[in-house]
């Protein structure tokens, strides 16, 4: 049974994330964001604006204090992020923790912690982390004075998902709910790299023209926002991004085939966005090509080295390892376009049989003609 025809909407806010007032209360399917981090000195000027008290700590050279205050300004956004998340819901917080020297003494400022700990208070329950490993350091990334004991000190090559779920877990009920989680299913070989609790990829690059749009964006890969969609989410579900910058996890959403919401602060990256969102239907129907190509590459290898798969997946007619694979449905973007409020809609068909290598690399070169080996989704 196929799904109607889908289609999907994205919205880019100007606005405050400490003030969702324009969202309904559990109204939101999932919440993929990463703010800016605390005791990270690209931040502390944007923190300083949210609040005067925090430039003068900074200026007393008082870091616990100015680590607490920064942190109290983010947690009216988790607040705010338990209110309108329906029950059941994922909220997915990308976070890194920050190394300083302030006042002479260098030192762990642990975000992460904090983070989790102000949402345990406001009635989330957390989940176990993931550890993202950026690779994004030299062989010199030592921190300190060499090779004398007692003088380095540890490098920070990770950073946190932190995941959180707003009660109990979410009861498909209906016939068409169910139907729908089937075909929002992952393949059984995505399980078990996805819910890993180590991401080994790097972070994406950045072709950022405008120096406030640089000194403003530490953004995660789409690789990142895109896996946490598929798990946490079913087709047609909203996504929310409360400090959306440039735009990543809108991207994610719409090659995802889900809906989305970003808000940002700084109306800088709207442009930005729009003319990313303008040119991304090739790389979003290179990323479900490649999905369906590395499936094909498993099953395989499975087959060669075991017994065959024993299932078949209705929709698309390959095997496929369990019994929730086989309604999965992949679906390729047909066009994007602009509305007239300034938002943006998707719309999809129903992805076909197994892609070819030929055709793969046909979209590969879609996406990035200039580079058609390295995208900014990085596999």
């Amino acid at each position: 049974m196929d799904n109607p025809a889908l289609e999907t909407t994205h919205r880019i806010v100007i606005a405050d994330a400490r003030d969702l007032h324009s969202l309904a209360d559990d109204s939101i399917d999932l919440v993929v964001t990463s703010p800016p981090y605390p005791m990270i000195k690209m931040w502390d000027g944007l923190f300083a604006r949210l609040s005067p008290a925090i430039g003068r700590t900074m200026e007393a050279e008082d870091g616990n204090r100015a680590f607490e205050l920064m942190h109290g300004e983010l947690d009216k956004v988790w607040r705010e992020l338990h209110r309108v998340l329906r029950r059941g819901s994922f909220a997915c917080i990308n976070i890194g923790d920050a190394v300083r020297t302030i006042n002479g003494i260098f030192r762990l400022y642990s975000n992460h912690s904090r983070i989790i700990r102000c949402c345990s208070d406001i009635g989330f329950d957390c989940l176990p982390v993931v550890l993202w490993r950026k690779q994004t350091n030299a062989p010199n990334k030592f921190m300190g004075s060499g090779m004398l004991p007692a003088g380095a000190y540890v490098t920070l090559e990770h950073e946190y998902i932190l995941i959180f779920r707003k009660g109990a877990k979410k009861d498909f009920a209906s016939k068409q709910e169910k139907l729908s989680r089937m075909q929002s299913a992952f393949f059984w070989e995505e399980r078990n790299s996805w819910f890993s609790d180590i991401w080994d990829f790097k972070g994406t690059r950045q072709r950022l023209d405008r120096d406030v749009l640089r000194d403003r964006s530490a953004a995660f890969p789409l690789e990142l926002a895109w896996r946490l969609i598929n798990m946490y989410s079913l087709y047609g579900d909203t996504v929310l991004d409360p400090f959306i910058g440039t735009g990543t996890t809108a991207l994610a959403a719409i090659a995802c085939g889900r809906s989305s919401i970003g808000l940002d602060i700084d109306e800088a990256f709207i442009g930005y966005i729009a003319g990313q969102m303008g040119a991304f239907v090739p790389e979003a129907n290179r990323l479900v090509a490649e999905r369906i190509g590395r499936h094909a590459e498993f099953a395989t290898s499975r087959t060669k080295g075991k017994a065959p798969l024993r299932y078949a997946n209705s929709p698309h007619g390959f095997p496929v390892m369990t019994g929730q694979e086989t309604q999965l449905q992949l679906k390729r973007i047909t066009g994007i376009r602009q509305n007239d409020g300034g938002g943006f809609s998707a719309s999809y068909e129903n992805a076909g049989m197994l892609e070819t290598k030929a055709q793969i690399e046909r979209l590969r070169a879609e996406a990035d003609p200039s580079d058609a080996q390295q995208t900014a989704l990085e596999l």
